[in-house]
């Protein structure tokens, strides 16, 4: 870890951008900045502690999303859709996954144009593993006091759903 800043960068660009007459939308900004050094410092410790397991966060979510399937297979389509990412990010993640002997592709048992992306034993027992390390050193301790964390969730979720992340159909959500 490089030793920490005698100054908040952020607080100095919004003092900054005051300075320099855009001071209706400083805030802004700084929300923006600020929640995008937050995700920088969150993925360089989940990363840390993926890193001995061969994996990257992209290719642990794919794992962990067929872990809680029913049956530890899902079409390439649907994982694409369901981790919001484009589908060729989805089998970059599967080549190596694959390559590694952590997933397998099998034909779709009833549309002859799908594949199959499913969990094999050993990638079912990585994915367990490395979640019980990121659970110890990295969700257990976010970095984020206790009584501040459903705010934070509350305020993402918000903004998620007004940016079209997700919509519950007015149903409740969690947050």
């Amino acid at each position: 870890m490089p030793a920490p800043l005698p100054l908040d960068p952020i607080a100095e660009a919004h003092r900054q951008w005051t300075a320099h007459g855009w001071g209706e939308v400083a805030d802004g900004m700084a929300a923006v900045t600020s929640v995008m050094r937050a995700q920088q410092i969150m993925m360089a410790r989940v990363e840390e502690v993926l890193k001995p397991f061969g994996l990257t966060f992209a290719r642990y979510e794919l794992l962990m999303l067929l872990h809680f399937t029913r049956s530890g297979a899902l079409p390439m389509a649907k994982a694409s859709a369901r981790l919001q990412v484009h589908p060729t990010s989805v089998t970059n993640a599967v080549d190596r996954l694959e390559k590694a002997g952590l997933v397998r592709r099998t034909p779709h048992p009833s549309d002859r144009r799908a594949t199959l992306v499913e969990l094999t034993d050993a990638g079912r027992a990585l994915a367990i593993q490395a979640t019980e390390k990121l659970n110890a050193e990295v969700f257990a301790r976010p970095g984020i006091p206790g009584e501040h964390i459903d705010t934070l969730l509350r305020i993402l979720a918000t903004m998620r759903h007004d940016a079209g992340d997700f919509d519950t159909g007015g149903a409740p959500s969690k947050w």
